[in-house]
């Protein structure tokens, strides 16, 4: 029981990872339900309130910074408010609709779309399209920095 225990444990921390780069993904979601399955499978003495404050903490700095680094690539750039919207929007559906290179293309096609509504100049539009993909790409760094930095404090506290 302690391997099949484990082996949910890990799964759920590669698909929390693999959340950092694939927004679909529930991410940092899936890292914090496994601190539950390992309560579930071996026990809840580790944790103590510490634990549950740290940890949460980083689930909601998380949460934050996305949506914030993400609005700031676009607003670094010149970018409207609606950009920012359209580029969060095309960062959701990219994927689906174009599945080899939605996540890059989803928001640059969003922010400038934005600034094309907006009425900006086409050049324009392009640089704060290349601003919402540096804040992709900034965002999915932070990402991949707090989700690792939860499981480490979970492998600290549990072993």
């Amino acid at each position: 029981m302690d391997v099949i225990g484990w082996i949910v444990i890990v799964a759920l921390f590669i698909v929390g990872m693999a959340g950092a780069v694939y927004p679909v993904l529930p991410g940092a979601l899936a890292i914090y339900f496994a601190f539950f399955v390992y309560g579930w499978f071996f026990s809840f003495a580790p944790y103590n309130a510490l634990f549950w404050i740290i940890q949460t903490l980083i689930v909601v700095a998380l949460f934050v910074a996305d949506y914030a680094v993400n609005a700031w690539g676009v607003k670094r750039f010149g970018g409207s408010r609606l950009s920012a919207i359209l580029s969060t929007v095309g960062i959701i559906i990219g994927p689906f609709v174009i599945p080899a290179f939605g996540l890059i293309l989803g928001p640059f096609i969003g922010a400038v779309l934005g600034e094309l509504i907006g009425k900006a100049p086409l050049d324009k539009a392009v640089k704060v399209g290349f601003g919402s993909v540096l804040g992709l790409f900034t965002s999915t760094a932070m990402k991949v920095i707090l989700q690792l930095a939860m499981i480490i404090v979970f492998l600290i506290w549990v072993l």
